[in-house]
Formats: structure tokens, sequence, C-alpha cells
């Protein structure tokens, strides 16, 4: 079964403060971090339960390259992604 994605307002808006923070660091890092967000999301859709669930009914899939980790749930056919949250934060940020 495939899933329909879903990214919402505010993990778009991480999305794009972490990429314009890569960018800034060093050209070309914002687009890596982009393409490899993208193969998580493709993984995810995929095999939506292969990510553990931490609390319910949210599930984080941890991205292995970048301090990042993906929050999302299963409704039905759509993923429902409601951060991709930097683990470097003060964890009292993450969802709740």
């Amino acid at each position: 079964m495939t899933y329909f994605l879903e990214v919402k307002d505010e993990a778009n808006l991480e999305i794009i403060e972490a990429f314009l923070y890569y960018e800034e660091k060093r050209i070309g890092l914002g687009e890596e971090f982009l393409e490899h967000l993208d193969a998580y999301f493709d993984r995810i859709t995929s095999r939506p339960r292969h990510f553990p669930q931490k609390r319910k009914p949210y599930r984080e899939a941890f991205i292995k390259r970048f301090p990042f980790l993906i929050i999302y749930q299963i409704s039905k056919e759509k993923i429902i992604v409601y951060s991709v949250f930097n683990t470097w934060q003060n964890p009292e940020k993450k969802i709740r």
C-alpha cells in the first residue's frame, strides 16, 4: 500500500530553516539535506511502520546523516508529518 504524504506547515518551516542553515554553512549542503530528507520520506511512505512508535500515535524516524528527527503519524492512507525536529535543539520543543 502506498501512502499519501502530508507535511504540516510547521514541519515545512523547520525544513526551510534547516535548508537555509546548511546552505549558509556550505553551498550545496542544503540541497544534500533535502535529498536525504526526501529519501527518508520515501522510506516512510513505503514502510511507515518500520520506524518506532515512541508516543502513540506518533512515530519517529531519525535521519542518520543530519541531526534531525521526523515525527509523523499514520492516518488511514495518509502519513502526516508534524515536525522535522533538530535534535540539537532543546528537547522540550519536540512535539508533545
